[in-house]
């Protein structure tokens, strides 16, 4: 996965923002003003910070020599994950996915009404049908 590629993957997630609040070399990427991932696109290898449960966080360091704690974030919450080494993209999609539903589960309900309208207009839509 390239830096294109793992922007992309990002501004697709529902509701998520990117934004550059800390100059114009950091990319963060956002869900409900919330950071879940963020990256700096003047460094080489690629890097990015995902935020991540601590058990796991501590896994994926033991598997992957790519990921270590996060860079300038609370070490216990965050991993730094060198994209373009030798994880696999689907690896670093569920990465991705893991750090983004963490943000998404702190949210107050009144962030999180497209998900949850979305759900209804689905359960409704296949009532109506029956």
């Amino acid at each position: 996965m390239d830096l294109a590629q793992f922007r992309e993957y990002c501004v697709g997630k529902a509701d998520a923002t990117e934004d550059l609040p800390f100059g114009p070399d950091v990319l963060v990427f956002k869900v409900g003003g919330k950071m879940f991932a963020l990256t700096a696109l003047d460094e080489m290898p690629t890097t990015v910070n995902l935020k991540c449960h601590p058990d796991w966080a501590l896994d994926l360091r033991d598997r992957y020599e790519e990921v270590r704690p996060g860079y300038h974030m609370n070490k216990k919450h965050w991993n730094t994950v060198k994209i373009e080494g030798s994880i696999p993209d689907a690896e670093l999609r569920k990465m991705i996915d893991h750090s983004y539903d963490l943000v998404v589960e702190t949210l107050p309900k009144s962030r999180v009404t497209v998900r949850a309208r979305s759900r209804r207009s689905s359960t409704a839509a296949r009532r109506a049908r029956r």
